[in-house]
């Protein structure tokens, strides 16, 4: 295995025998060493491979500023993840990681630590990636004997979301998470009653709209297998959840200039019968 990329005495870029870029640790593995040079097996600690490879050069740059515990940290958190969640993580993730958990030390050394406004929203919308989140900041605050704030586990899971998008879209999981829920708060008002978060029949139509918010992001949407009879059924046997689902259409419409098919109506419906049916 040789070097084809020195990020500091610690750390170096190679490939493997995929011609995966793959990043290596370990106590002076990369010392003294140029381009080209054999790495030594047995200094070898921890190894992660990058699929995108682009990221390796964004990693280096990171690492001419930012201590490298914050490359260990971030390696630590994602197979910590990576065992945990059921979808890949997307490169990108290691650089996100890197530059906030500095960021956020830094400014907690400062005495500046930041509320995140959506920390409510997360809690219930991504319980797996917070929970996840949770174990994490533990790690961080016990590596580097500091005490941050729950808010950073929010910010944290926040990160996780965002790796199912490609690249650096914090603000479009932001918006995502937005519009989960702007959509759950129409259909409490449209009903005047309080969503029962404990059931099963709301965590289905928590995923749904999970996907629902992906595919808007990423500009995918359903093929229209539109039933006529189908629709039409639906329509009359569930009435008040078909107008709901409506006013969910408009809004999407409106603040998202989004129009969506026949076949998410359907679905929508189906969820929000479902869910607000207490029989």
């Amino acid at each position: 295995m040789k070097i084809k990329k020195i990020l500091n005495n610690n750390v170096a870029l190679t490939y493997n025998e995929r011609n995966q870029e793959v990043v290596v640790m370990g106590l002076g593995l990369a010392f003294q060493k140029k381009e080209g040079s054999t790495i030594d097996p047995d200094k070898i600690e921890k190894t992660f491979i990058l699929e995108n490879k682009g990221v390796s050069n964004k990693i280096a740059e990171l690492l001419k500023e930012i201590p490298e515990i914050y490359l260990d940290l971030t390696y630590q958190i994602i197979e910590l993840a990576k065992s945990r969640l059921p979808y890949q993580l997307d490169d990108y993730l290691y650089v996100a990681l890197i530059d906030h958990l500095s960021f956020a030390v830094e400014r907690h050394k400062q005495g500046f630590d930041l509320k995140n406004a959506l920390l409510w929203e997360i809690q219930k919308y991504y319980k797996q990636e917070y929970k996840l989140a949770l174990e994490a900041l533990e790690i961080i605050n016990k590596k580097l004997d500091i005490e941050l704030p729950e808010d950073e586990a929010a910010s944290i899971a926040l990160h996780f979301v965002n790796s199912q998008l490609s690249g650096d879209n914090m603000t479009k999981t932001v918006q995502m998470t937005e519009m989960v829920n702007d959509i759950l708060n129409i259909v409490k008002y449209y009903f005047q009653m309080e969503l029962d978060e404990d059931s099963v029949n709301y965590e289905r139509f928590l995923t749904h709209l999970r996907f629902f918010a992906l595919r808007f992001i990423r500009k995918e949407k359903l093929e229209d297998t539109y039933d006529e009879f189908l629709f039409e059924q639906v329509k009359g046997k569930y009435n008040k959840a078909f107008q709901c689902a409506e006013r969910i259409a408009s809004y999407i419409k409106k603040d998202y200039n989004w129009s969506i098919s026949h076949d998410e109506i359907l679905y929508l419906t189906l969820h929000i019968h479902r869910l607000t049916n207490r029989i």
